[in-house]
């Protein structure tokens, strides 16, 4: 045999075997010339993607998973640094006890005040008494000069001893004043300590939860898809630290013909096989039909080029079922979505549902 005739008989060989096995695949997974009312449409179980990034920007300090790792929610997947937050937050502690301590002195100063006051306000006391003894003697002292028996010089002299008492009074009353102003100043210093020791416990927490915050954790259940950056790198604010995929949000997306597509409702029930498990039937419903079409030919004017059109379906997964088998759920699979066309038509035997125990 010629070379030639070898590389004939090879090619010939191939396509036999192409041949069989596409025969083989229409005939497992393929519609039945039976099976009316039904459409399918080929496509990859995915999940929606969620990135777990770090908040603030700093340095990575450690990965706590492995690509592929199922994780739960809540989980810590990552570590940020946190020296310049601990640094932070002793800086906001020190200065938190520098508002508590002024504010222990302006209370003290407060009560210091108020003893100020009660002997100020014994002087006015003591004031008032000497002004009304003083005033006695006055009036005595001019009846006793109205009658000749003292000395106009003598009834000044008690006059003046008059006017003496009645400014000590004045001046007493003056100190006592002062001593309010000064317990309210006292007090508005109370105040502004109060306020320095809450603006420093405010960030004191606040830094506290940008701490809290380092440790990364995954926010749903899920499975680590990639790790972005490694230990010992930096990241900036909201820079992503890994990818997770979200097991509780499972699809399949898939296209259908026109035809089809615009008969399809949110709703419409699924059935889906996957090629790694074909001894299962998956149930699912329609979520999603796209408004545009995903493949337009060149043009659009017969009826012909119209059914050429196809557009976009997600099936959703069940989220019990997803839950029920949440370590075993794998994105990527590919397989078969079918759709009843006719919604009175009745779902073939190799397409009832069979579900994994």
């Amino acid at each position: 045999m010629t070379p030639q005739q070898k590389r004939w008989l090879i090619r010939t060989v191939a396509v036999l075997v192409a041949g069989v096995v596409i025969f083989f695949a229409w005939q497992h997974y393929g519609l039945k010339e039976t099976e009316t009312g039904l459409v399918s449409g080929n496509g990859r179980i995915e999940a929606v993607e969620i990135d777990v990034a770090a908040k603030t920007a700093g340095r990575l300090k450690d990965i706590r998973v492995r690509e592929g790792e199922f994780v739960t929610a809540g989980q810590v997947v990552a570590l940020m640094d946190t020296e310049v937050l601990d640094a932070q937050r002793r800086q906001a502690e020190a200065q938190l006890q520098q508002a508590i301590s002024a504010v222990a002195t302006a209370n003290s100063q407060i009560a210091q005040r108020h003893s100020d006051r009660a002997a100020a306000q014994a002087v006015v006391a003591q004031r008032e008494v000497e002004l009304k003894a003083a005033s006695s003697h006055l009036a005595r002292s001019t009846a006793l000069a109205d009658k000749g028996f003292l000395s106009p010089q003598a009834v000044e002299d008690e006059r003046a001893r008059v006017e003496s008492a009645r400014a000590a009074l004045a001046a007493a009353r003056a100190q006592v004043a002062a001593m309010e102003s000064a317990i309210a100043s006292a007090r508005s210093q109370v105040a502004g300590a109060q306020s320095s020791a809450a603006a420093a416990q405010a960030s004191i927490e606040r830094i506290q939860v940008d701490i809290d915050d380092t440790a990364l954790k995954a926010p749903r259940d899920g499975r680590v898809q990639y790790i972005v950056a490694r230990p010992g790198e930096v990241v900036g604010a909201g820079g992503r630290i890994l990818n997770l995929v979200d097991l509780a949000d499972v699809y399949m997306t898939f296209f259908l013909p026109t035809a089809v597509a615009g008969r399809v409702a949110l709703g419409t029930e699924v059935r889906i096989v996957l090629d790694a498990a074909p001894q299962y039937v998956i149930p699912a419903s329609v979520s999603f039909v796209a408004d545009v079409a995903q493949f337009t030919p060149k043009t659009v004017e017969t009826a012909s080029e119209r059914e050429k059109l196809m557009f976009r379906v997600r099936a959703q997964l069940p989220l019990d079922l997803l839950k029920k088998h949440i370590l075993q759920v794998k994105t990527g699979l590919p397989g078969v979505a079918y759709v009843r066309s006719d919604p009175n038509a009745a779902w073939p035997d190799r397409l009832q549902l069979k579900l994994p125990q």
